[in-house]
């Protein structure tokens, strides 16, 4: 089981890899981000449009935000300017954190339901492991991105945990 000082930490870490991958990302030309580079979601944009609207689909079920117009096929031209995108990620991650910092252990516990899209069913599953999987999902779709800014020739910060968040986003 995760307590909310893990997700605190997550929140902080998730923004705080953001605010350095979308800088390197800026670096490039729109063209650079738009190209298709064989990921999964195709483009650097597309990847990180994708991981938006993920975080946005999961706090939508966590915290009553609006959901996404989209499905996840949808979801890698979900956003199509970049400044656009840009903005409401730096928006979702104060979100995200905003929430994380509200938790409490019983915020955690029990199972939520919800109507998969992606699997056309009613789902049922542990609180702490759908929070689990949405700090998981941005980091493999951030990996993923980050590999494809890297290869377009942009700079990226340091991305191990330990490093990137100040000890108070880790203490209890």
């Amino acid at each position: 089981m995760i307590t909310p000082a893990w997700a605190r930490a997550m929140a902080a870490y998730n923004a705080e890899m953001n605010r350095r991958l979308y800088r390197a990302a800026g670096a490039l030309d729109d063209a650079a981000r738009r190209a298709q580079r064989g990921a999964f979601f195709g483009s650097i944009h597309g990847t990180l449009c994708h991981l938006l609207w993920g975080d946005t689909v999961w706090m939508h079920r966590f915290a009553g935000w609006e959901r996404p117009p989209t499905g996840i096929p949808g979801s890698p031209a979900w956003i199509t300017d970049w400044e656009d995108l840009t903005t409401r990620r730096t928006q979702a991650d104060a979100g995200i954190e905003a929430w994380a910092a509200g938790l409490t252990p019983a915020d955690l516990e029990g199972d939520l339901s919800w109507f998969s899209g992606a699997t056309g069913q009613e789902m049922r599953r542990p609180r702490w492991l759908l929070v689990t999987h949405m700090f998981n999902h941005q980091t493999h779709h951030r990996g993923q991105a980050h590999a494809l800014v890297t290869a377009a020739g942009a700079r990226t910060e340091d991305t191990d945990l330990p490093w990137v968040i100040p000890p108070e986003a880790w203490a209890g």
